[in-house]
């Protein structure tokens, strides 16, 4: 069978071209596992945990007797009652060693068959000393593992299985239980109490307080994705720069594994062999990568769908992202915040020299679609940018100095009168919202986290395999003008530009409003201001 990409479900190293595991899995087992610890694999939706369940699961088989469930099997009502919690969980039991073979599978079965015919009417309790006695008379140490335990997140009886679970840990120096227990879902145990207390109770006991802390990366680095990309090489001799190839991967996706297999899916299934893309080496490159995002951002999927459905729920969450994109707000990281702790428990947002990023470039290209749509219903701006696009497309080609030029035009004539800080927050949401129409469909922009501020924002424009880099500032004077044009020089020098931009918002009132071109060294710098 031939090996693909695959974002669909759970990748198998047989079947799919995948980062390899080895590493992850033998930090699991040693540091945890063999350490008799129960944790929680906590990670944003997509982002490997199935995969690395399974994969687990086979990597501790040598070692211990491994039970392996899925709650989404689990049907609601099972959820009801003790009673028929226990019933169903013994049943889910069985099934997972339904195909497994041996005198020790096949032991355990017979447990299971006999405890569920001679306890028609078993409890909770019933159900945790059998599972005690089980563990005692197995001759290999028992791992539960259960896979999105979300599925059971409002459930109080679900709650009372890991108290459960919490009180046999605590004793089991002198009551056999479960060598390590491992669940995984979205979110976090201590979310999952918090969706069943009133808001009068304390919303934070967590009834899972034993659990040991999880902090394994299970994102991708360049090099896991180079690997990858090397076993697709061997079978297709494209050509491609595989540490090229990789490193620009990683910095659409920050390496959130559904999102680095879904570029390398577009170009493998979409792009390669296409016009323009007839060459498999230049589908292979960092033109082909840009097309392959230009397509996600066009598509609808399951991940970006869970975002967005997840800012409509939590408003707080949405208006700090919009801050941190339109507004540059540099906002302090503290998982205590709720709305950083829910972006990052979804994977959405991340930490990054002590204060709250946005989790990758897709992710951000997404979120800015998605405040430029709502936006667009009602945007003056963006309605200029419709009309003007045809006068700025010329031979395939974006002229950037006069898509600068008109916005300079269309701003001073519709908000020149307003205060400063209505131009500090909204200024540069303007320019973005002009910006849209013209390149949309064809070019796409993203807002360069690093430089990302109060004062500053670059942003980079990718239109058919050209670039273009525009500093947005808002004007302090001067000096700090000048250190602007050095920075924007130095930038320019990274990526290999002769020529860039520079939009100032300025609030003196002596400015004088318009375009210039001026040179600093080698460079050639557009400069408006508005």
């Amino acid at each position: 069978m031939t090996k693909y990409f695959n974002t669909e479900g759970s990748c198998k190293v047989t079947e799919h071209y995948m980062v390899k595991l080895d590493e992850r899995l033998g930090k699991i087992k040693r540091v945890l596992v063999d350490r008799k610890k129960y944790f929680v694999i906590n990670r944003g939706r997509q982002y490997g945990k199935t995969t690395t369940l399974q994969s687990l699961a086979d990597y501790l088989s040598e070692d211990y007797f491994v039970f392996s469930l899925d709650f989404q099997k689990m049907p609601d009502e099972k959820f009801e009652t003790g009673e028929t919690f226990s019933r169903a969980l013994i049943s889910m039991m069985y099934d997972a060693l339904q195909y497994e073979e041996g005198e020790e599978q096949e032991k355990v079965r017979a447990m299971l068959s006999e405890f569920t015919a001679d306890n028609p009417e078993m409890g909770m309790d019933d159900l945790f000393r059998f599972l005690s006695d089980m563990c005692r008379k197995n001759p290999r140490p028992i791992v539960l593992m259960i896979d999105e335990v979300d599925s059971a997140g409002n459930n109080e009886v679900f709650v009372k299985f890991l108290a459960q679970l919490r009180a046999y840990y605590l004793e089991r120096d002198r009551v056999p239980t479960f060598h390590s227990v491992i669940l995984a879902g979205v979110y976090s145990i201590k979310n999952l109490k918090l969706k069943l207390r009133p808001e009068s109770e304390h919303q934070y006991n967590s009834p899972w307080n034993i659990a040991a802390d999880f902090d394994i990366d299970m994102s991708f680095s360049a090099q896991q994705i180079a690997g990858m990309l090397a076993e697709y090489e061997a079978d297709y001799h494209t050509g491609m720069d595989i540490q090229a190839v990789s490193e620009e991967i990683y910095a659409y996706t920050s390496g959130y594994p559904v999102l680095a297999s879904m570029i390398c899916k577009r170009i493998d299934e979409r792009i390669m062999g296409s016009d323009g893309f007839e060459d498999a080496k230049k589908a292979w490159s960092k033109a082909g990568i840009e097309e392959a995002v230009t397509i996600i951002l066009k598509e609808s999927n399951l991940l970006f769908e869970s975002m967005v459905k997840q800012l409509d729920i939590y408003e707080e969450l949405y208006k700090m992202i919009e801050d941190i994109i339109y507004c540059g707000r540099r906002i302090p990281f503290s998982m205590e915040a709720k709305p950083i702790n829910l972006g990052v428990m979804f994977g959405f947002l991340k930490e990054e020299n002590g204060r709250v990023m946005i989790a990758n470039r897709l992710f951000e290209m997404c979120l800015l679609n998605l405040f430029m749509a709502k936006e667009a219903i009602r945007s003056e701006i963006y309605t200029k940018g419709e009309g003007d696009r045809s006068q700025f497309i010329r031979n395939g080609r974006l002229d950037m100095d006069a898509v600068i030029g008109k916005f300079v035009e269309h701003f001073s004539d519709i908000w020149s009168k307003n205060d400063e800080q209505f131009v500090e927050k909204y200024g540069r949401k303007f320019f973005l919202l002009y910006l849209k129409p013209i390149i949309n469909g064809t070019g796409n922009y993203y807002i360069e986290a690093e430089t990302r501020d109060l004062r500053r924002t670059d942003v980079i424009v990718d239109y058919l395999g050209e670039q273009f880099i525009v500093e947005m500032k808002i004007w302090h004077g001067n000096e700090y003008n000048e250190r602007g044009e050095q920075q924007l020089t130095d930038y320019l020098d990274y990526y290999h530009k002769d020529k860039g931009y520079m939009l100032s918002f300025n609030f003196n009132k002596n400015k004088t409003v318009g375009v210039n071109e001026i040179k600093i060294g080698n460079k050639t710098i557009v400069e408006a201001v508005v």
